[in-house]
Order: structure tokens, then sequence, then C-alpha cells
């Protein structure tokens, strides 16, 4: 997984870049059109078409009827057939028909469904006698994008980007939590091996069991972050090279994104289809991911992944010590595994609205804070609140590591008997 790990995670990144830049084949369709609406003759007396076409569509306009057009259309080379009938502004069962060989693709049927209703809905305008380009400017001059500004407490403006930090906020989020569950079991089945193959009893001869636990806890979690590490560094090595080769050829900042507009109908003059360059959404998203601080949500991931790990794998090595075998750890698994389960649920709610009284508990308890925490960070989070979850933190991490070695120390050299809860509240008051 160290080195599949930045490959999955740097494909879900390049990938459908990559394919987004391949040309797909351009799938033939021909237009019979009763109506006249979206045809006319040019001058050398050819029957043309209207309707924009794109990489992945073509349009023909044969002058024949839609009886000949089916009758061959399996002889010819078109893909699909697109009937409008003489009375397709009257829509229901007159409108219009897609016909097809194989199944057209999603992003042809919603290109050509997309462009006949712009052009239906100007000529119906038309007919009325609405200015469609009045229509047109004011639907370009209301048209806005509305900045979101972040005050901070010394009056300073920062631009955010909400669906952007949402999407930070979930990914830290799901990583926390999967990294605990998958490092904190792994402690516990180590303990549970080292107590069944009476392994430990040779160990305990040499070092204290508190030691032991502490050494396996720290040990996992070295291997984690060095994996974690090494994740980051393979998989910015991955992108690296990807922008070098395959992805040589896209500039982010020079792709522009484009909107079709087109007029139709008889009372109007036909004309070439204009382009009205916008900023583009990926240039805008890159730039809001600019503006954001990457190292401290970095940062603080690695001390909230490590506290939330030392925490909860100290209970998991517990909970280890005092079973002999992985089916009873069940009874054990749920109360530990709730506040975890919870506040990833919790998470969907609080991104909603970071600031409320239950994004601060939530984000203050150490049983949930790893997660919650790192769902606000994103939106930014006044720096007393995140001094006083870090602290609760440690102290949640020294409490439970104190529970987990009176537990431990018992527990680790008893074998055959089955714990109850009863018998594990007795070990954590025996002296010794």
């Amino acid at each position: 997984m160290t080195i599949l790990g930045p490959i999955l995670m740097a494909g879900i990144g390049i990938v459908p870049i990559y394919l987004s830049m391949q040309k797909t084949e351009t799938q033939k369709i021909e237009v019979i059109d009763e109506s006249f609406l979206f045809t006319y003759m040019s001058k050398d007396s050819v029957q043309k078409g209207l309707i924009p076409e794109n990489d992945q569509v073509h349009f023909d306009y044969p002058p024949i009827s839609i009886q000949d057009a089916r009758a061959g259309f399996y002889e010819t080379e078109y893909d699909g057939i697109l009937y409008i009938p003489k009375v397709v502004l009257n829509g229901g069962q007159n409108g219009i028909n897609l016909f097809y060989k194989k199944q057209l693709s999603n992003q042809v049927q919603e290109h050509i469904a997309g462009e006949l209703q712009k052009m239906i809905f100007n000529l119906m305008l038309a007919q009325n006698k609405v200015d469609v380009n009045f229509i047109k400017d004011a639907k370009e001059k209301s048209t806005f994008s509305m900045i979101t500004t972040r005050v901070d407490e010394k009056g300073k403006d920062k631009k955010t980007n909400t669906g952007l930090n949402i999407a930070i906020g979930l990914i830290c989020a799901f990583l926390i939590y999967f990294f605990i569950f998958m490092y904190g079991v792994q402690v516990m089945r180590g303990v549970m091996e080292e107590k069944t193959n009476r392994i430990v009893e040779v160990i305990l001869s040499s070092v204290k069991p508190f030691q032991l636990m502490m050494g396996k806890i720290i040990g996992v979690a070295l291997v984690g972050l060095t994996q974690f590490l090494l994740w980051v560094v393979f998989t910015g090595a991955l992108y690296t090279v990807a922008s070098a080769t395959l992805l040589k050829n896209v500039d982010i900042k020079q792709i522009q994104q484009k909107e079709q507009v087109i007029k139709v109908g008889a009372d109007l003059n036909y004309n070439q289809m204009k382009q009205n360059p916008k900023q583009n959404e990926i240039t805008q998203l890159w730039n809001d991911f600019k503006g954001i601080n990457m190292l401290e949500i970095l940062l603080c991931f690695m001390f909230y992944f490590l506290g939330g790990y030392l925490m909860y794998s100290a209970l998991f090595a517990a909970v280890g010590s005092a079973v002999d075998s992985e089916a009873d750890t069940q009874q054990f698994m749920m109360p530990i595994t709730i506040p975890l389960v919870l506040s990833f649920v919790v998470a969907q709610t609080i991104i909603q609205n970071p600031e409320s009284s239950m994004a601060f508990w939530f984000s203050v308890v150490p049983l949930t804070s790893p997660i919650v925490m790192m769902v606000r960070l994103p939106f930014g989070v006044p720096a007393w609140e995140m001094w006083l979850s870090m602290s609760m933190l440690v102290l949640g991490f020294l409490f439970t590591t104190w529970l987990a070695a009176r537990i431990y120390r018992t527990g680790i050299l008893m074998y055959g008997k089955k714990v109850t809860w009863k018998e594990l509240g007795k070990w954590l008051f025996y002296k010794g």
C-alpha cells in the first residue's frame, strides 16, 4: 500500500484530466426538419442547418422524408436520425424524436436537447414580438459570481471558496477516520498475536507491561507516519511527472469556458454562433486552492492524526490484551468505535454550519475532535478554540493511556477466561 496508495491517489486526479483530453469519436446525426425552423438554403442552393455542433456530434441535413430516412437507415453511416415535425412548437406527442442504431452517448443527447430547447425558446420569443437581444443582454448583465470573503480578527480579508473548503474538510476527516481504524486495529491484532503465542511472557521478563504497550503503540504510529509522508512525497512526484508528460499540453490559465448563443426564427437574422469567454471554473478553483494555507492544514492533520491514533490505539491495545480471540473483541470494540463513527456522521451536518455550538463541542471533546476539527479547519477556526481542542486531545490521550495501561497489565497474562465489563472494572483498581 505504500506504493499502491500514491498511485491510486494520483490516478484519481490525473486519469480524469487525461481522458478528457482524448478525442472522442464524432457521432453523425441525420436531421429531418419538416418545420424548416432549423435549416436554411445557402446561396448555392444547398440545405444547411443551424444546430450548433461540437467535437462529439456532427449534423447533416439531407432533403429527404422521414420515411425514406428510416427505410435506408442501416445502409447509411449515420448513428442517429433527428426528426423535427412541422408542429414542433406544440410539444407533447408532436415533439422531436431521436432514432438511433446504437446507444448514443449522454453528452450527445444532452447537447441536442439543450441546443434545440434554447433555439425554440428564442423562436417563441420572436413570434410574440419579444426582443430576444434584450433578453440575452439582461441574462448576461444579471449573471454574477458571489465572492465570499472571511474577515479575521485583525480586519484582514481572505477570499474563500465554500465548496473547496467542504471538499478539503471531508477528505481530511475521512483520511483520519480511515487511518485511526487501520492502525488502531493493527495494534490490537499485534497484542493479541503476542498474547496467544505466549511470546509476551518472555518479553515481560525484561520490560514492564506499560513500556511494552507504549512501545507497540509508538512503533505502529511511526510506521503510519512514515507511510503517510511517503504517500505525500510519492503522490507529489507522480503529479510532477504527469504534468511534464501526459498533461504537458494542458495550461489551466488559458482554458476558457464558452457559452453558445444562437438566434433562430423566421423574423430573426441567421448569424454565426457567438462565443462569450468567461472565467473558467477550473482556473478559479485553482486560484482559490492557492489561497488556502495548506501548510497549516497539513501540520494540523499530522497532529490530529497522531493524537487521535495514540488515544484510540491505547484503547485498542487494552481490548487486545483482554481477549483471547478476535471473535471476542466485538463486545468491547463497539463502545470504542461509536464516537469515531458518530463524529464522521456528525461531520456531514457540521460542514453546513462550522460555527455552530454543536461544531464547537464536537471539536473540543477528545473522542470526536480529530475528525470534526479537520472538517472545520479549512473554514477558519479561532486560535483559542484550536489550542483548547489540542490541549483536550493531549489530556484525553494521557487519560486513555492510563486507563488502557491498567487493563493491559492484568489482561496480557490472563488466559482462558471470558472477560466481562465488570471484570474490566475490577482490573482498573488492582494494585501492584
